[in-house]
C-alpha cells in the first residue's frame, strides 16, 4: 500500500511543475504592453472658489511616432483626463464623492496642415504638435464638482490621470493599439489629499 502513495502525488506534482513552466512561458512569450506612466504628472491641485472645486493639473504628453504616423494618416486620437474624489473611512470602502472626465478628440488637417483638438462641436486649431501635447495635458481651474457636496475640515483623496481611449478608435486600429506598447499612452492613477 505504501508504494502507491507517490503515484498519486506525483501526478499533482508533475501538473504543478508543468502549470509552473507553461506559466514562465506564457509570461515570456507575452511581454507587459502596458506603458503605465508614460504620460508623467508634472502636478496637480484642487481650490474651493465660488461654490465650485476647481481642478489644475499638468501632464506631459508626448505622442509616439506610431501615434503621429497615425494622425498623419488621417486618424482621430482620443485623450482622456480622469478624476475622482472621494472619502476615506476606516474599515470600509472609500466613499465616491464624485467623478468627471473630458475627453479631447485630437485630428490633423492636410488641407489646412494645422492639428485640431475638439471637446464636443468645439474645437481649436494648431501648427504644432508640441501645442497640441501642451493643450490636451494641461487643465486650468475646471469645475469637476459643487463644493456643497463637501464637508469643510474633512480629508479627501483626489485621483487623476490621462490616457491614450484606445476604445474611440477605429475598429481595425484598435486590434493594432492592443498588440502594440506604441499605442499604450497612459499615466498611473496619481492621487494627493484635500481639505475643503
Amino acid at each position: 500500500m505504501p508504494q502507491n502513495v507517490p503515484h498519486v502525488r506525483a501526478p499533482v506534482s508533475l501538473l504543478r511543475r508543468r502549470l509552473l513552466a507553461a506559466g514562465i512561458l506564457l509570461a515570456a512569450g507575452f511581454p507587459r504592453l502596458s506603458r503605465a506612466d508614460s504620460i508623467p504628472l508634472r502636478h496637480a491641485w484642487l481650490r474651493v472658489d465660488d461654490g465650485d472645486v476647481l481642478l489644475s493639473a499638468d501632464f506631459a504628453v508626448t505622442l509616439t511616432s506610431i501615434l503621429v504616423e497615425a494622425l498623419d494618416k488621417g486618424i482621430a486620437l482620443y485623450f482622456t483626463i480622469d478624476f475622482e474624489l472621494a472619502r476615506p473611512r476606516p474599515l470600509w470602502f472609500d466613499e465616491k464623492v464624485g467623478d468627471w472626465s473630458l475627453t479631447w478628440r485630437v485630428s490633423w488637417s492636410p488641407l489646412t496642415r494645422q492639428y485640431r483638438v475638439a471637446n464636443g462641436p468645439l474645437g481649436q486649431a494648431f501648427d504644432s504638435l508640441p501645442d497640441v501635447e501642451r493643450f490636451i495635458g494641461r487643465l486650468n481651474s475646471r469645475r469637476v464638482l459643487d463644493a456643497r457636496r463637501l464637508s469643510p475640515g474633512t480629508r479627501y483623496v483626489a485621483s487623476i490621470r490621462e490616457r491614450l481611449d484606445v476604445s474611440l478608435l477605429p475598429k481595425p486600429f484598435q486590434v493594432s493599439a492592443l498588440a502594440s506598447h506604441e499605442w499604450q499612452l497612459s499615466s498611473d492613477w496619481h492621487r494627493f489629499d484635500f481639505v475643503p
